[in-house]
């Protein structure tokens, strides 16, 4: 007879390690938000935002998918805000990660 141990060895190993990363990537999102976005947009899930022509975060997702802004993350966004606009960005595979990982934690259902 084979032991599973192996392989319950494992998968007890991947699901203590799996929380850990997805709070660390959305921790790090969060960083990228405050860094980034904060000046124009709310990046919690409450409050205003301090540019009240930028959509708060949180309402991102009801606006449209936010696996659509991978792209755009991806080779810079270029967005005006009604006359306000938005620096241009351009983010890393990994920041895009964790920036997408973080909105999807602050979305309001």
């Amino acid at each position: 007879m084979r032991s599973h141990f192996p392989l319950a060895l494992a998968l007890l190993f991947l699901v203590q390690v799996a929380p850990a990363s997805a709070e660390t990537l959305v921790r790090s999102g969060r960083e990228i938000a405050n860094t980034f976005c904060s000046r124009c947009h709310a990046i919690g899930t409450r409050g205003k935002s301090p540019n009240p022509k930028s959509p708060p975060f949180r309402l991102l997702g009801k606006k449209y998918p936010l696996s659509n802004l991978e792209e755009a993350l991806s080779e810079g966004i270029t967005v005006g805000h009604e006359g306000e606009e938005m620096p241009p960005f351009t983010f890393s595979a990994q920041q895009i990660e964790a920036l997408l990982a973080y909105l999807a934690s602050v979305q309001r259902k």
